[in-house]
């Protein structure tokens, strides 16, 4: 019986309990999420908490106690370079342990483990809360009632200026209007177009006559000549 017993062996000795925790750790702040049995996670969280909670000061001697503990430098840089930097405001609970149901093959109990600060779904979440809270309180004192009233009564004052707008838009008829002016100046065209025919008929006849004339005087000129042959 495990009475006073403050650490899981997990089944295992002390070496193999160590180096399985120490990968366990280097996945998790590489992938940001692992998953496996309850009893490992449980026990990882009080393995790498200590370890997320010294990258919060970036110093040589913090980063060579990490890497003895993990022996992994792709995981020290990323636990210095990346995960210090969201996990610097809070106080602890770096992790999440989420189960997830019974494992099919030995029936052993599974579960996610998680940075918190990683998983965007609870991070919007969480905004959306705090932004409610602050509108109902708002509501509550009445200030915010008091500036939507005030927005209120001074649109109106945009809404009458834009009506103005419409005077300058009956003006523009008026220039349409004079545009048929021009069009009957050119309807006046075809007027003297129909006069020159006239001149040509006046041509004509006076060509008419003119003939008329010439035969009239040569039919006199043989006429005086057959009379003085006869």
């Amino acid at each position: 019986m495990r009475h006073n017993k403050a650490n899981n062996h997990l089944g295992r000795k002390a070496g193999h309990r160590r180096l399985m925790l120490a990968n366990m750790a280097a996945s998790l702040i590489k992938s940001k999420r692992i998953t496996t049995t309850v009893a490992k996670a449980k026990a990882l969280r009080k393995y790498v908490e200590p370890l997320i909670t010294k990258s919060k000061s970036d110093t040589t001697t913090n980063r060579r106690t990490v890497f003895s503990y993990l022996q992994d430098k792709i995981a020290v840089t990323e636990l210095f370079n990346v995960i210090s930097g969201k996990i610097s405001e809070r106080p602890g609970g770096y992790t999440r342990i989420i189960k997830l149901g019974f494992r099919l093959g030995d029936s052993a109990e599974t579960a996610m483990i998680e940075l918190v600060d990683f998983n965007e779904i609870y991070v919007k979440e969480a905004k959306k809360t705090t932004t409610r809270r602050s509108r109902r309180k708002a509501t509550s004192t009445g200030t915010e009632s008091a500036s939507i009233a005030q927005d209120v009564v001074e649109t109106p004052v945009a809404v009458e200026e834009v009506v103005e707008t419409p005077v300058a838009v009956e003006e523009a008829p008026v220039a349409v209007e004079e545009v048929p002016v021009a069009v009957e100046e050119v309807v006046e065209a075809p007027v003297a177009v129909e006069e020159a025919p006239t001149e040509t008929a006046e041509v004509v006849s006076e060509d008419a006559t003119s003939s008329d004339d010439q035969t009239s005087e040569e039919s006199s000129s043989d006429e005086n000549s057959e009379n003085k042959e006869g």
